[in-house]
């Protein structure tokens, strides 16, 4: 005669758990797909999210920067007599040190001459003959003196060179138009400009401003 044995069963208390984990596990995963968003490769929304944008940078950007450079702008007499006096201790007290050349922030009032490229030289009463001071009024704002004002945005937070020269680029565009865009700057000779922005400090003798607020008298 023979006999048939069978495997023992699993204590119903085990195959519970078994179930409570199986059931589990299936909620977690399904919490997660509902949370999950599928972006294609090569889609416009896989562009969206790998993509730097230099005019949504600008555009948060800008108002901040302007704030500080306002805040910290001194009268142009001021700031040439101390540059003239000690250029190291007018940086420290006025500007924002930089590898090629630190940043001062600068408010002054003067009549625009004529033009050239959209830099407009500025007469300034109380400062010396040989002093020049220029304010650039676009259509093309160059150079970086705005993103390197605040000392606090670095190629450290840039994936690479190239983003962080057009961080550069999308706060002058930001600028440019929140602030030059609604006034006639092809037309500002002979006119009482008062302007407060930053210059990069090369030459102590010429002064090329990038603007953040610019009144027309």
């Amino acid at each position: 005669m023979t006999s048939t044995s069978s495997a023992p069963k699993a204590p119903a208390a085990s195959r519970r758990g078994l179930y409570l984990s199986l059931a589990l596990g299936v909620a977690v995963l399904a919490a997660i797909a509902l949370d999950t968003t599928v972006v294609q490769v090569g889609s416009d929304a896989d562009a969206r999210q790998q993509a730097f944008s230099a005019d949504d940078y600008g555009t948060s950007e800008f108002p901040r920067i302007q704030s500080v450079v306002q805040e910290r702008a001194v009268d142009a007499e001021t700031l040439a007599t101390a540059i003239a006096a000690d250029k190291d201790a007018a940086i420290a007290e006025y500007g924002t040190p930089a590898s090629t050349g630190a940043i001062m922030m600068v408010t002054v009032t003067g009549v625009a001459g004529e033009p050239r490229a959209g830099v407009y030289p500025l007469t300034v009463e109380g400062l010396p003959e040989k002093q020049k001071i220029r304010v650039q009024t676009g259509p093309a704002i160059n150079g970086t003196e705005l993103r390197d004002a605040t000392g606090d945005i670095a190629f450290g937070g840039f994936k690479n060179q190239i983003e962080y020269q057009d961080a550069g680029a999308g706060i002058n565009r930001a600028m440019a138009a929140q602030i030059l865009t609604p006034l006639d700057t092809a037309n500002l000779t002979g006119k009482t400009l008062t302007v407060t922005g930053a210059f990069r400090l090369i030459n102590p003798a010429n002064w090329m401003i990038t603007p953040v607020t610019l009144e027309v008298k």
